[in-house]
């Protein structure tokens, strides 16, 4: 091949001033989907700025898998730094490289039962107050749950219930805080003083102390509590060096949004889908009966996690559809050619795991509910498929996630069924995570259990049949 290839399409739409900043404010799920098809790359005008998109499987993991080149960098990662400081999250490579090392063991195969009863303890204590009846704002019920797992799975018990209770009051403000500052750049307004700007700086204050003071007692009892803060506290570098305090807060504060909003956000989708998809729902159903042939009083366990397969198709059909992660972006750290486009350092490169997974060329009919697609995907499907990224920055605890998600989906089919209420108007949230706004869900009881209680349900499970 010789020469450069020709220069990246230009997204349509563009606004003078603004240019694509409106469309990704007002209507950024369909923009997206309209940009397939455009190349490989396609160049976005963010006000003054300018950006190119990878809209190709092949760009993208080009991108993912070259991070000396693609750097942390961006709008949204200068504004996460406001919360995350330089957490690995946010961190560049030579640091994410340091602090990949010092973290991984607290998301290793060995602590993956430890962290799997905390979880089924904590979701059986948020099901045990489901009345049937009962209609849940799913969001706010599995932020909720979200939250308070991962609360306890980075602090174990050793944090008391009421610096745990101050964890899960501080995040909401916290959250709400960064979102309006990445809206709303002018730092100016943001040090008035107004009632939300007061509550963001007590937030953060507050958790910032509850952090120092953990650690504190960690690094003074010296021993392992089974938790990821006890992990932060002892690791060492090949130098022999610890993370300090204050690489420990961004650590513990990077881990905490990455396991409260994307789960929160994914699990609201999932329930979303099932209450319209009901063949998907009784094969779930039948799948949790046959696991726990006991009912739903046994508890699940890591055992149980290699037979909830349906339940796994489940989870990756949501995560394909709505991807917490809908909108990223790196930075050229030197000159480089992305699939024949030369990039001169410093450009902002932007991908779409949300644009990926909705490509018709890579999943026929995209739009479809389909968790069937899973059974025996393609190489193809398997490499286009991206909510937790790829390459040396995937999200470290991506397993630890799927777990979480499958523990809930299966606890709740093995108890209840959650039915839309008629009318109800569901839309997405594209902010920072892909989010689901007006689930409403009545609660049903489910009183029939054991492997051949919901008969539909067990035989959708059969190979071949269709799941949605």
């Amino acid at each position: 091949m010789t020469g450069a290839a020709p220069a990246p399409a230009e997204a349509p739409h563009a606004l003078p001033l603004a240019g694509h900043a409106m469309q990704l404010w007002r209507r950024p799920l369909p923009f997206l989907r309209e940009l397939t098809g455009l190349g490989d790359l396609v160049t976005l005008r963010l006000g003054p700025h300018r950006a190119v998109l990878a809209c190709s499987t092949e760009a993208v993991r080009t991108v993912l898998h070259d991070p000396r080149t693609f750097d942390k960098g961006g709008p949204l990662f200068e504004k996460a730094r406001l919360l995350v400081g330089n957490g690995l999250v946010s961190s560049d490579f030579t640091t994410h490289r340091r602090q990949r090392l010092l973290m991984q063991p607290a998301f290793g195969t060995p602590r993956l039962p430890g962290y799997t009863r905390l979880m089924a303890e904590r979701i059986d204590a948020a099901l045990d107050g489901w009345r049937p009846g009962r209609i849940l704002d799913m969001g706010r019920e599995m932020h909720t749950l979200a939250l308070d797992i991962a609360a306890r799975t980075l602090f174990g018990a050793q944090l008391g219930e009421r610096a745990v209770a101050e964890v899960v009051a501080c995040m909401p403000p916290i959250m709400r805080g960064v979102y309006q500052r990445m809206l709303i750049p002018a730092g100016w307004v943001h040090r008035l003083p107004l009632p939300a700007n007061r509550r963001f700086a007590q937030a953060r204050a507050t958790m910032h102390r509850v952090i120092r003071d953990t650690v504190r007692s960690y690094r003074r009892a010296g021993r392992d509590h089974g938790d990821v803060l006890s992990i932060l506290v002892s690791s060492r570098d090949e130098h022999g060096s610890a993370l300090s305090d204050d690489e420990i807060h961004d650590q513990v504060m990077t881990l905490l949004i990455g396991a409260t909003e994307p789960p929160g956000d994914a699990l609201t989708w999932v329930f979303h889908l099932l209450s319209q998809h009901p063949q998907a729902e009784r094969a779930l159903h039948g799948e949790a009966d046959d696991v726990l042939r006991g009912g739903p009083a046994r508890a699940l366990t890591a055992a149980d996690l290699p037979r909830l397969e349906h339940t796994r198709r489940i989870v990756l059909e949501a995560l394909r559809l709505h991807p917490p992660a809908w909108l990223l972006s790196r930075v050229t750290t030197r000159d480089t050619v992305l699939l024949g486009h030369p990039l001169p350092p410093g450009t902002t490169v932007l991908f779409s795991p949300y644009q990926l997974h909705h490509d018709p060329a890579v999943f026929p009919d995209p739009e479809r509910f389909d968790p069937g697609r899973w059974r025996s995907p393609s190489p193809v499907a398997r490499a286009a498929l991206l909510p937790f990224g790829a390459g040396n920055r995937k999200c470290i605890g991506d397993e630890v996630a799927l777990t979480e998600l499958s523990l809930v989906i299966a606890a709740v089919a093995s108890r209840f069924r959650l039915r839309a209420l008629p009318g109800a108007a569901v839309r997405p949230l594209a902010r920072a995570s892909l989010g689901a706004e007006g689930v409403m869900l009545r609660v049903e009881r489910r009183t029939v259990h054991g492997a051949a209680a919901d008969g539909a349900g067990a035989a959708a499970l059969r190979p071949g049949a269709v799941t949605s």
